[in-house]
């Protein structure tokens, strides 16, 4: 059997039990309860404690700007059709838009004279 550190979608990745380091990290692992890890993980200066650096919080308009930047940087990423398939897309539309409406038409039409037919 393996030990597999990451992803759960490729086992052959993890460590094979008796390798070193495998055992050991499953046996402690296996002995804390999540809410214990996280502290311990907390108290030797990983996830959780104070963030500095890059990945510090930063300030409502800073904020503000990246997601602009953001925004910006995926609407580049677009693929813009070009003048003669925006022409076809919209015609596609309204012919389709103008079906739907005769279909109700007709049936509304046909309900109707159907009603007036039932209930004189």
């Amino acid at each position: 059997m393996t030990e597999t550190t990451g992803s759960t979608a490729t086992p052959e990745s993890g460590n094979p039990e008796g390798a070193d380091g495998a055992d050991d990290t499953a046996a402690a692992d296996a002995k804390l309860s999540r809410r214990e890890r996280r502290r311990a993980n907390k108290a030797a200066g990983g996830e959780g404690g104070k963030k500095s650096g890059k990945r510090a919080k930063k300030g409502l308009f800073a904020r503000i700007a990246i997601f602009y930047r953001q925004i910006i940087a995926e609407l580049r990423k677009v693929v813009w059709p070009t003048r003669n398939e925006l022409m076809q897309y919209t015609t596609v539309v309204v012919v389709f838009v103008i079906v739907m409406m005769l279909l109700v038409a007709g049936l509304d039409w046909g309900f109707s004279k159907l009603s007036f037919w039932v209930f004189g």
